[in-house]
């Protein structure tokens, strides 16, 4: 595996050390560097854009003269540098064809390097890498990304499956594992692949509450990075889940949780 990079800052009057991984972008304002991680953290430090793109490495993309974004964190470039977490970025217009050609060559490259990531080679590694998963009562699977000549993501490859998961699809698991999702159904729906795309390449954790055409199921999907390239997936069939008050702290709970939907307004709602 990768040794894992840090640059340290001080923002607040504290020292923050901050894994260069997790940076999206690092933007000037005023007399300060905004450093903006996954998550929404944003921190504030004293360093200038040069001081800080010798810190955070070759990763990471000129947008303009106050701006680096890591190229991990781009899920396109149109008239904006769009990000996988759904933020926009200006960026040099009349510099596109040269952020372009940068941001492939070295999505390009982490891309290539996923093999060398300690990743199983066989199904037999998989399964013996997984093995307690086998008889959770949940389906889990471990899928692998594909990508097209762009590096966007495009579809996926089941790696590892239980046979829960093999109920919820309605496929047999030994014709799961190792086929691609688009080529099992036909009606595959993209709006699952942005979200697995940034857990496999930026390391989100992310959730999901929508409907599967595929399998005429509503679900709720929990998404993580697992392996370079790949993401876990822990799937629930929404039909199945019974919400449950257990104390008074409950509301206080879905408070948090509901602030930290996009759309959430901080849980105002919950009484």
């Amino acid at each position: 595996m990768q040794e894992t990079k840090y640059i340290t800052i001080m923002s607040n009057r504290k020292k923050q050390v901050l894994p260069v991984g997790t940076i999206l972008y690092v933007i000037i304002t005023g007399k300060n560097a905004e450093i903006h991680v996954s998550g929404g953290k944003v921190f504030e430090t004293r360093h200038t854009l040069s001081e800080l793109e010798e810190q955070l490495g070759d990763g990471f993309i000129k947008a303009h003269r106050g701006c680096v974004v890591s190229a991990m964190a781009i899920h396109d470039i149109t008239d904006s540098i769009n990000l996988s977490n759904g933020e926009s970025l200006e960026y040099t217009l009349r510099k596109k064809n040269e952020i372009i050609e940068q941001f492939h060559s070295k999505q390009r490259s982490m891309i290539s390097g996923f093999a060398e990531e300690g990743i199983p080679a066989t199904e037999e590694e998989y399964r013996a890498h997984y093995r307690g998963l086998d008889e959770l009562p949940f389906a889990f699977a471990d899928i692998e990304m594909i990508f097209n000549e762009e590096r966007h993501a495009v579809d996926w490859i089941f790696r590892y499956g239980n046979e829960a998961l093999a109920r919820l699809e309605k496929i047999p698991l030994e014709q799961l594992i190792g086929s691609a999702f688009g080529c099992l159904f036909s009606n595959m729906h993209s709006k699952w692949l942005r979200s697995y795309e940034r857990a496999a390449l930026y390391g989100e954790t992310l959730e999901m509450m929508d409907f599967s055409p595929e399998i005429d199921t509503y679900l709720k999907v929990i998404c993580f990075p697992t392996f370079k390239g790949h993401c876990g997936c822990i799937l629930f069939d929404l039909s199945d889940i019974k919400f449950t008050k257990n104390s008074s702290d409950t509301y206080n709970a879905l408070r948090l949780y509901f602030s930290n939907h996009p759309d959430g307004n901080g849980g105002s709602d919950i009484t």
